[in-house]
């Protein structure tokens, strides 16, 4: 089924009854206002501490900066370190535990793309925008995250509330193996009621209620290694190249077409000899024209917005590489990385809740946004436990890039839009 018209038609077929912002929801909005400079303040002292994902040090501090705001707002807070082996700072977990009502997780992020040695590495303001390393994604999800609860205290209605805070430590480039880097994350989600990941918001219109996920894959394609004038015959076959262009192609005509099944071979080696190191995303082939090619790798990934649909992809991938061509072999493995978030009837009920707060502001419909736009994202490991909603955090443009901007004009409407979603999701 084609997932975003199904979206589409389940968002259709509920209306929700109208509802008034309430006086205590007034306050939060107001207290936004009131101390919209202070959170662009905020922002502007977490994004001019570099904190790449291998900046350890950095990681750390600006995890601390939130750890002083959760504490103060009568979380229990907790560095969680990651094992030597992993190279990961480790992540900030918070809890308020205020009694019976759901329990609502928070997910953000400290780590940028932008290490030590980046040329970008300050924040610089612009009129309505401003620019910085993670301004956008997502030390402004964060900043939003740290204000909505702010806004909740001054209105007199965080406490009561069960909620936990998840700012890991290395979202941009996970640890591994993934159990060990995600596994405080996944608990989390099995103790959540709800999930609300506060990743780039694609608009003040849409929110995200699916994310596909991400895999791995290898290829590796053997021939029979001779002089070229002997290629296509019985002894020498058709080579290591030839085999591996048929199994791609027949990839791309047979594999192909699924709603949001995306996979692409990403680098290719071959010859006589080929060496690739995955950590550097570079290697090297060795071959001559006038030699058939006895070696052969492809590294490729594969995006799917299900577990079922990669299944059967990988099953299909595994078919086509044992039909070998004459005096080849091939094989073909393949590593997980982020599990899909399917678009659940119970992300759905909880996209209707953003929308008519969204509503109830003035600012609009929210409706979901089209899956096979985003990437992957934290929220993708506990979307198998919890429901959840993500495209929470501010809108910008140029993430992972130098030219990365966050719009502020947009910051406080969508701090407030926060507020009101963990107050209501938080009061049932």
């Amino acid at each position: 089924m084609d997932y975003r018209i199904s979206i589409f038609l389940f968002f259709l077929t509920f209306t929700l009854p109208a509802q008034k912002i309430s006086s205590e929801e007034e306050k939060m909005v107001n207290y936004l206002k009131d101390n919209e400079q202070e959170q662009i303040n905020f922002l502007e002292k977490t994004v001019n501490i570099n904190s790449g994902t291998l900046n350890l040090n950095g990681v750390r501090e600006v995890g601390m900066l939130y750890k002083e705001e959760l504490d103060a707002l009568g979380f229990k807070t907790r560095w969680i370190n990651m094992p030597d082996s992993l190279n990961r700072a480790g992540h900030l977990f918070a809890e308020l535990d205020g009694g019976s009502g759901k329990t609502i997780l928070l997910i953000g992020h400290l780590d940028t793309v932008f290490e030590e040695d980046h040329e970008f590495q300050s924040f610089s303001r612009s009129g309505k925008n401003a620019s910085g390393p993670g301004a956008n994604d997502m030390k402004g999800g964060n900043a939003v995250i740290i204000f909505a609860l702010r806004a909740l205290k001054a209105a007199g209605k965080l406490e009561g509330k069960n909620i936990i805070v998840a700012f890991t430590g290395d979202e941009e480039k996970p640890g591994f193996p993934l159990s060990v880097s995600r596994h405080d994350l996944v608990e989390a989600g099995k103790k959540a009621d709800i999930a609300l990941g506060f990743e780039t918001a694609s608009g003040m219109n849409y929110a995200t209620v699916a994310r596909r996920g991400s895999s791995g894959w290898n290829l590796k394609v053997k021939g029979k290694q001779a002089h070229s004038s002997g290629i296509f015959g019985e002894n020498t076959g058709a080579g290591a190249i030839f085999e591996a262009a048929r199994i791609l192609n027949t990839f791309y005509s047979d594999v192909k077409g699924n709603e949001l099944l995306t996979f692409n071979p990403g680098v290719i080696l071959g010859g006589t000899k080929v060496n690739y190191n995955p950590d550097e995303s570079a290697g090297t082939a060795f071959g001559k024209t006038n030699v058939v090619a006895s070696e052969l790798e492809v590294y490729g990934g594969l995006r799917f917005i299900s577990e079922e649909q990669k299944k059967k992809a990988r099953s299909k991938m595994q078919e086509i590489v044992k039909n070998n061509l004459p005096q080849t072999s091939a094989e073909i493995t393949f590593s997980d990385s982020y599990p899909a978030m399917e678009p659940t009837t119970g992300n759905m009920e909880l996209l209707k809740v953003l929308d008519e707060i969204s509503q109830n502001l003035g600012y609009g419909k929210v409706e979901a946004y089209d899956p096979g736009r985003r990437g992957a994202a934290d929220i993708s490991f506990i979307a198998h436990y919890v429901d959840g909603l993500d495209g929470l955090g501010v809108m910008g443009s140029g993430a992972h890039s130098p030219y990365e901007t966050i719009n502020l004009e947009t910051f406080i409407p969508l701090t407030e839009r926060a507020a009101l979603l963990i107050h209501r999701l938080g009061s049932e």
